[in-house]
């Protein structure tokens, strides 16, 4: 379901990427609009595969089978790198061409930061802004979607040629009831932070990136830093509740080998390395930069906090993972 989901948006972003270069098509290779075509054709093909076979436990032609998912798993991971550096050059030309004037602009591109761009084709109608914005807006979701089909090609390629054990392992049903009151509380807690973040990332956008006074921008990032700091502690204060009762609760501990689980795992741990990393960045930052204000305070917090958040959050979540059912 998640993988259709961020199939869909993808394949929308593809139409947008083909409207956008069509609009240029006296001015750019035909690589450009090709491009965007084949990738649609691959994320349909993919998906259907996927969502057909995901489940096969495959014992014939085996090598021919890791060969051909291992092909899929590294062309998954080279549209992720694709779509991760497009996205980060339309930000640094972004800030660049915010940061200077038109003329400037151009002379750099032209003595080769980006020639034959189609940065240096005119987009003027109506139109072509609304493909230029709306595809830039969808990449998250065709960068997740190589993730998310990355992973599960793996899970298939780890249960090539593999047999189960079926009296080592228990399915567990799990039974959801909607209202009952511990589900009903967390979902309306979970709705009103999402809805609230939302809201809080709408209006920091919207006046961090206008034109208003410094003042209204010092808001804007008082606003955000707050309601992030609030939001960490709550959700690192939960996790070590849920570290503690499992304390209390104990269970015999799933030791078997699991690729599905493994990889879980590694993506888990891999994915708080680079909000680690960030806040360890920021942290640096703020200690070495002068003057020291109320934002810089702000900021620091934030930073402890993501780390510890992380860490209690990845302690509870590998625990649980490893924990058999009742």
């Amino acid at each position: 379901g998640g993988l259709i989901l961020f199939a869909i948006f993808s394949l929308v972003m593809d139409v947008f990427k083909i409207g956008y270069y069509s609009s240029f098509y006296s001015c750019l290779s035909a690589i450009k609009i090709i491009y965007p075509i084949v990738q649609a054709i691959f994320v349909v093909v993919q998906t259907y595969f996927l969502w057909v076979s995901a489940k096969d436990c495959i014992h014939v032609h085996l090598n021919v089978t890791r060969c051909g998912l291992m092909l899929t798993l590294t062309t998954n991971l080279a549209v992720w790198m694709s779509a991760v550096t497009d996205e980060s050059v339309h930000k640094a030309h972004s800030k660049l061409k915010k940061n200077m004037t038109e003329e400037i602009f151009r002379w750099l591109l032209r003595v080769g930061m980006r020639s034959s761009s189609v940065e240096e084709c005119n987009c003027n109608s109506q139109i072509c802004q609304i493909f230029k914005n709306g595809y830039f807006w969808l990449y998250p979701f065709n960068i997740e979607y190589s993730l998310f089909a990355s992973a599960m090609v793996y899970v298939m390629w780890k249960n090539v040629g593999r047999f189960i054990d079926h009296h080592s392992h228990h399915i567990q049903r799990l039974k959801f009831r909607l209202f009952r009151r511990t589900f009903f509380v967390g979902i309306m807690l979970g709705l009103i932070v999402l809805v609230s973040g939302l809201g809080v990332l709408i209006l920091y956008e919207v006046q961090v990136n206008s034109n208003t006074e410094s003042s209204k921008k010092s808001q804007a990032l008082t606003m955000y830093y707050i309601f992030n700091i609030v939001c960490l502690s709550l959700m690192s204060l939960v996790c070590i509740g849920g570290s503690v009762i499992y304390r209390f609760d104990k269970r015999d501990m799933d030791r078997h080998k699991n690729p599905t689980r493994t990889l879980d795992v590694a993506l888990l741990m891999g994915a708080a390395l680079g909000q680690y990393a960030i806040s360890y960045y920021s942290i640096v930052a703020i200690v070495a930069s002068t003057p020291r204000d109320a934002i810089s305070a702000l900021n620091l917090t934030y930073a402890l906090l993501m780390i510890a958040q992380h860490t209690f959050q990845n302690i509870f979540i590998i625990e649980g993972l490893h924990r058999q059912p009742p």
